[in-house]
């Protein structure tokens, strides 16, 4: 009896120590983790005027944002979302432009934006584009990227490639144009017909005879000069009265003496 219950002792004793082996081998060893720096921005700013650009003394645009990131090792400076409005001469804004995020330098040589961009132009014509980047060297904006632009007369364009002044105002579309007219019959039609009356009033200029250019007016000093001339012998002559009537006072006949003494 008391050698079975040595065993059964003795059995459990090993099946414990080795649970506990199998428990202390598996049990990892946790490592040291690094330490990561999050990179941050410089500066913040909320709801700022970014940039104004002046044109010879003129506002010419102006840059707004509600969120801005400096970033001075990178020298970019990162906002959302881009809002820019465009003036003319006068200083009334006739143009704009949207977009989601922007992107410049910190010497605002050039401006990015990008994601959602929407631009009205002073004609009324409105872009649309992933992109839309301003150069300060040639003042000029433009994108590689695909575009459409909706005309002030609802005509649809849309192509590859963009490029505009500053203003918005004078702009093309570079290649793969394909577009839709409104009205376009009704419209060829009176531009036929324009055309045909232009020919028509041409036609009638060349046909009817020239008209003798005006006698150029006299001028004041010449006029001076020119002084009308006295008819003498207007002013001479007798005038004109019987020839009988005229007697002369020393060819008078000689008075009759009365009769008497």
């Amino acid at each position: 009896m008391r050698l079975n219950a040595w065993v059964s002792g003795g059995v459990f004793l090993c099946l414990f120590l080795g649970l506990l082996a199998c428990l202390t081998g598996c049990e990892e060893i946790e490592e040291e983790k690094p330490w990561i720096q999050v990179e941050r921005p410089d500066m913040l700013f909320t709801d700022t005027t970014l940039m104004d650009s002046y044109d010879k003394g003129v506002l010419a645009w102006k840059l707004k944002t509600a969120y801005l990131e400096r970033w001075g090792n990178k020298d970019l400076v990162f906002v959302r979302p881009v809002l820019v409005d465009i003036y003319d001469s006068l200083g009334e804004r006739t143009a704009f432009l949207r977009a989601d995020s922007g992107r410049m330098d910190m010497k605002f040589t050039y401006v990015h934006a990008y994601g959602h961009v929407y631009a009205l132009t002073p004609k009324g014509a409105s872009v649309r584009s992933d992109s839309l980047i301003w150069d300060k060297k040639d003042n000029h904006v433009r994108t590689d990227s695909y575009v459409r632009v909706v005309s002030e007369d609802g005509d649809v364009l849309q192509g590859k490639g963009f490029i505009s002044d500053a203003q918005l105002d004078n702009w093309r579309i570079l290649s793969n144009v394909t577009g839709i007219f409104q009205d376009a019959a009704k419209r060829l039609k009176d531009e036929d017909q324009k055309e045909a009356e232009e020919i028509e009033n041409r036609n009638r200029a060349a046909q009817s005879p020239p008209k003798p250019a005006p006698k150029p007016a006299p001028s004041s000093s010449e006029s001076s000069k020119e002084e009308p001339k006295k008819d003498v012998q207007a002013d001479n002559a007798p005038s004109h009265q019987p020839f009988h009537n005229l007697r002369r006072a020393g060819n008078r006949p000689p008075a009759k003496k009365a009769e008497g003494n």
